[in-house]
């Protein structure tokens, strides 16, 4: 019998997760009920997902009644628990709370391989799920990546493997999950906006080294000093990646080095996970940047560990041509290039794109809403790179004070002025690229809609 059978569960939030995690609930007897802030009306598309599922409904508002009768409550990544003065109120009656993500690993019977960090996760979960498949494997791919976690154990868990990547929401409820491999790509700022803090935002993160065990694999990233912090706390198996070549660093680092790091006399991944040494040739690469590098020698480290075979590995290299809205090329018109890089919705994100172009003939346009971000960590990526600076949304003027004396930069009303302004600026050779370092959500539902305007625009000019 299943252990949610016949309980009063409130899930909270009717997003994809919470959409989800009913499904799953109601499928296991539990008797459900979803509250949101929104009006059905603007839920539209979740409630013909969920069709005739026997679910209560609590649309418009939250009532205290409705979590004081929960034995159980499933919180959405969305919602802040922290600001939730019911939540609160819940908590401190001791009602259990949980998560989407935590419900869906304590009935998980394959390994899960966790992803998190600021930037590069989604790249680099699609990229170790393609590894899988040029081995002839079936794993999950989802997870804050378009398919939520619960999703896979609704399906019966059709594979050998689960990759997920998890955002900080996500893992402010986690406390259970014990992964088989762990991979922090990079820690800078972000979601400032809800954490208040860096020491929140890392505290956040960090949730996941601490439920790792000692037969966990943990992969970080040498080149991030907040990563090598990680390394003091670690229980688990321990590796490193690095775009620095460690047998030139000397000393015990480089005798004891476990991992992967980037040889840039070979251009080529040398990989040290399986007792001997292992060289990934990275001249067919389709992705540029060394962000991407740093994704192709995570993915490396995981996939080896988890038994993937290196032939397979090797053509994921070569055949992988990126995400969507990541430095994406869009067209090339009359000389002019364009990129979307839409998901880069933070200062690193930026940093990273604008590092990837060797060029100085740049034309940025940036701006959305901002996420509480200090702005001046990009001044040395935008002087003398940057030639052309256009801003828009929210955020506009806030970025403008802190870049807007290193290059010349103009402030537009509109995302379509923004597109055809950069079009009439530039000339032959010169490089258009989308970077917006703020998310979207001042003008677009998410980052995917705001880059796919982008691309039509482009496309009509």
């Amino acid at each position: 019998m299943s252990k949610f059978k016949g309980k009063k569960i409130l899930v909270v939030g009717c997003g994809t997760s919470g959409v989800s995690v009913s499904k799953y609930l109601v499928k296991q007897g539990a008797r459900v009920m979803i509250t949101d802030t929104r009006q059905r009306t603007e839920l539209s598309e979740p409630l013909k997902i969920l069709g005739d599922l026997k679910v209560e409904f609590e649309l418009g508002g939250h009532t205290e009644r409705s979590f004081q009768g929960a034995e159980l409550i499933v919180v959405s990544p969305g919602v802040n628990m922290q600001n939730h003065q019911l939540l609160q109120m819940a908590k401190s009656k001791g009602t259990p709370i949980t998560s989407e993500i935590e419900l869906a690993v304590s009935e998980l019977e394959q390994p899960l391989i966790a992803i998190t960090g600021t930037n590069g996760k989604s790249t680099l979960t699609t990229m170790i799920g393609e590894m899988y498949k040029n081995d002839g494997k079936k794993a999950f791919i989802g997870g804050n990546l378009g398919t939520p976690l619960i999703e896979y154990i609704n399906e019966g868990q059709p594979g050998q493997v689960a990759v997920a990547e998890l955002s900080s929401y996500q893992l402010e409820l986690t406390d259970k999950m014990v992964p088989a491999v762990a991979i922090f790509t990079n820690i800078d700022q972000d979601h400032l906006d809800r954490y208040g803090t860096m020491e929140n935002y890392i505290a956040a993160k960090k949730r996941l080294l601490k439920v790792c065990d000692r037969n966990s694999w943990v992969i970080l990233n040498y080149d991030d000093p907040v990563l090598q912090g990680f390394a003091q706390e670690n229980v688990g198996k321990l590796i490193w990646f690095t775009m620095k070549n460690p047998m030139k660093m000397g000393g015990d680092f480089a005798e004891k080095f476990f991992g992967a790091y980037y040889d840039a006399e070979q251009n080529a991944v040398i990989a040290k996970v399986t007792g001997r040494e292992e060289v990934y040739p990275l001249k067919e690469l389709k992705i540029f940047g060394d962000h991407n590098k740093q994704n192709i020698m995570a993915a490396i480290c995981a996939a080896r560990v988890m038994g993937v075979n290196q032939a397979a590995i090797q053509a994921t290299i070569t055949s992988f041509k990126g995400l969507p809205h990541r430095l994406e090329f869009v067209r090339k018109k009359d000389g002019v290039y364009f990129f979307n890089d839409s998901k880069a919705t933070n200062i690193q994100s930026v940093q990273a794109s604008l590092g990837a172009f060797k060029r100085s003939a740049i034309i940025m346009i940036a701006g959305g809403k901002d996420k509480n971000m200090d702005f001046a960590p990009l001044v040395p990526f935008v002087q003398g790179r940057v030639k052309l600076l256009i801003l828009v949304g929210e955020a506009k003027e806030k970025i403008n004070r802190a870049l807007g004396d290193f290059t010349e930069t103009y402030l537009v009303g509109t995302f379509e002025e923004a597109v055809l302004m950069s079009f009439q600026k530039s000339r032959n050779s010169d490089v258009i690229l989308l970077s917006p370092g703020c998310s979207s959500q001042d003008m677009f539902r998410d980052f995917e809609e705001r880059g796919d305007y982008f691309k039509k625009l482009v496309n009509q000019l």
